[in-house]
């Protein structure tokens, strides 16, 4: 893969670099997957038992959360977050 640069030392640090990206990457993938099926679960419960689709507090908690943390584009991703564990509203 073409790290963009002539330099040896510099290349080869870039691939360094592009491999633990990679590898952040397929952790995010993996969890991104493991809390929109936890999160689907909790739902199906919630409804099993005669409770709301969604609890909004619940929601509005993870917005700020990752608002907090994230700054806006937190928002953005706590949003397609939610959006994966309930689906759209």
């Amino acid at each position: 893969m073409d790290a963009g640069t002539q330099e040896p030392e510099t290349a080869a640090r870039i691939r360094q670099i592009r491999t633990r990206i990679d590898q952040i990457d397929q952790a995010i993938i993996d969890l991104w997957q493991e809390r929109a099926s936890l999160s689907q679960e909790v739902g199906a419960m919630r409804r099993a038992s005669g409770g709301t689709r969604l609890v909004l507090a619940r929601e509005r908690e993870i917005l700020e959360h990752f608002r907090v943390a994230l700054g806006p584009d937190g928002t953005q991703l706590a949003l397609l977050l939610l959006r994966a564990g309930r689906g759209p509203l």
